[in-house]
Order: C-alpha cells, then structure tokens, then sequence
C-alpha cells in the first residue's frame, strides 16, 4: 500500500516565537520577572509557540547578538526592559544597531509625550525625551498606561518592563499577530510517582510521536507522590487517541511498595 504524504495545505500552521528579558535588575534578582508567565499565556491562546527566553544584562553588545540570534530563527522576538528614561536605558541603541538603523527622537512620539506632560504640569526633560529614541522609520506599539511607546522593528517588537505597561502593550500587539493552529490540551490524574510510571509513560510517548506529554509530580502528605499528565497536541483526533493510550498505561500499572518514590 502507498503512503501518501501530507499535503503543504494539510500541515498545521506552526508560528514560533522567543522572548528577550533585558536588564541588570533581573540577573541580579533586584527585580522578580512577572512578564515571560504573561508572554506565554497571552501567545499560547493565540496559537503562537514560545520556544525560547533569554534573559540579558544592559550591555548593548550582549543585546544586539541576542537580538540577531532570535530574531533570523523565530516568526516574532519580544523584549522587554531597557526603554525607560535613565542612562542605562539602552534597548532603543541596541535595536538601531541590531538593525542596521539611526537611533533618533520620532517626532510623532516626541509632540505625543509633549502633550501628555504639559497636561500633568510637567517639564518635557531630556531624560523624558529618551523614551521617544528608537529606530528610523520603526512602527509605534500604544501604551494605554504611561503614553510612551514601545516600538516594532520588522518581527521585534520591543516593550517596557514595567509589568503593568508590558502587559497594556501585549494587548495591542496580540491583535496584530498571525498565529498558528492552538494547541489542546489535556490533564489526567495519576496516583503514582514518577518512579512508577517513567518507562511506560515513555513508550506512550515514542508511540504517539504528534503529542507532548508533561509529566508534574505532587506530593500529598498522606498519599505520598502521585503525578499529573497533561497531553498536547494539535488535532483532537490526535490528542485523544493519546489520552487513551496514557489512561490504559495508568490501568496497567502496578505499584510497587515504596509509595514515597518521586
């Protein structure tokens, strides 16, 4: 019998995506990152893969290699961090020279944030000034929270690290975005340890090649260590065929007597 191969039109969509953490503050743990957990929710119901994140210093060699790396192998790059108005600010640079591109002062951001702080009573400083810096001819990311906009850049598209102003500009970018085909999932509760079930779960997935199958240990004080599965795939046909096969695998095994194996 011929095997026929699965047409171009017929493969699911896969859309990739890494993220680039800039700043001295989260290396040195002054600051708890709370944007790559966000990233990853707010891509992943919108059918787009995070397949990577790397967290950088503000130093804007180590920036542009990071930036050029991730940007030729991924469909979109984030950042965040580095777009504020202090000295140590220097995503705007970095991206300018990833690029290829003259830093400046956009003018439209520029009579933006000149309107903005005329109406709090506020001067228009030079360091103020910084957060309208970006790359020649770059495409402006809304910020609903503080007005000062990040900036797009081809397939980069760079954001603030303050969690509330990163979060109001994901919200604007995720509508612009083409993404994949979303992946379902599936969680099953398995009384036993990992211990228990590490082999046989691994043939499962060897069988079931399409799939992603997790595998997140608990401990209950009383019952010891048990384990929750969760199934991915991309076709329900797929996903449940794999979900029945991890179900019998559960019924078939037999646990030992050391219950507090992990």
């Amino acid at each position: 019998m011929m095997l026929r191969k699965q047409s171009a039109m017929s493969q699911p969509k896969l859309v990739s995506a890494a993220m680039l953490a800039i700043g001295d503050e989260l290396l040195s743990g002054r600051t708890k990152d709370k944007n790559i957990g966000h990233l990853a929710d707010v891509l992943t119901l919108a059918g787009i893969d995070l397949k990577e994140v790397r967290i950088v210093a503000d130093e804007e060699e180590a920036i542009v290699e990071a930036l050029n790396a991730l940007r030729q192998r991924y469909t979109y790059v984030f950042t965040s961090g580095g777009i504020g108005p202090t000295h140590d600010d220097i995503t705007a640079d970095a991206v300018s020279k990833a690029f290829g591109l003259p830093c400046v002062h956009d003018e439209k951001a520029m009579v933006m944030m000149a309107e903005m702080y005329a109406r709090r009573g506020l001067e228009f400083t030079e360091a103020r000034q910084r957060m309208a810096r970006m790359p020649q001819g770059a495409e402006h990311i809304p910020n609903a929270v503080s007005t000062a906009p990040g900036f797009r850049v081809e397939n980069v598209y760079v954001m603030a690290g303050v969690p509330q102003v990163f979060q109001a500009m994901v919200e604007e970018v995720v509508k612009t975005l083409v993404g994949g085909v979303k992946v379902l999932s599936h969680a099953i509760a398995c009384p036993y340890g990992e211990g228990e079930i590490g082999t046989a779960l691994a043939a499962v997935q060897k069988e079931h090649p399409e799939t992603s199958i997790g595998s997140y240990p608990r401990y209950d004080g009383t019952k010891g260590f048990h384990t929750e599965l969760v199934v991915r795939a991309r076709s329900e046909e797929v996903l449940k065929a794999a979900v029945l096969a991890v179900e019998k695998m559960i019924a078939s095994i037999r646990p030992s007597t050391t219950v507090l194996e992990a």
